[in-house]
């Protein structure tokens, strides 16, 4: 019993390393970049919602919407970093709407999306 066990295992570690080596030798990745990736898009996409809200807050006190200076100096927005793993925030607004769009490091992730949230609180892919 114990070398069929033996003998499982071994089938079982060679069929995880043909399929490591057929889809990511070579490639600059490993198995765990793809997961990475998607996390931290889901924490900029968090982030947009949290900047979003933090918006509608400050305007139902002030009549108008802010930067994102005027935000974080009012206490109404509250974020230890201005951007997360290599995205950056901008806030673009006027008294009537606003726009918040999270820009990607191209240069260091080629093909990422930048993302955006306005007023209507409708989070999509940036154009």
């Amino acid at each position: 019993m114990r070398g069929v066990s033996f003998l499982g295992v071994l089938v079982a570690g060679l069929i995880v390393g043909y399929i490591y080596k057929t889809q990511y030798a070579g490639t600059g990745t490993s198995p765990v970049e793809p997961v990475r990736q998607t996390i931290d898009v889901v924490g900029v996409k968090n982030d947009l919602i949290g900047i979003a809200h933090a918006e509608r807050d400050y305007q139902a006190l002030n009549s108008k919407y802010a930067s994102m200076d005027e935000l974080v100096s009012s206490g109404t927005l509250r974020m230890l970093k201005p951007g997360r793993d290599g995205y950056t925030y901008d806030v673009e607004s006027t008294d009537q709407n606003f726009r918040v769009v999270a820009h990607c490091p191209k240069s260091t992730l080629p093909g990422c999306t930048d993302y955006s949230v306005d007023s209507t609180m409708e989070l999509q892919a940036a154009q």
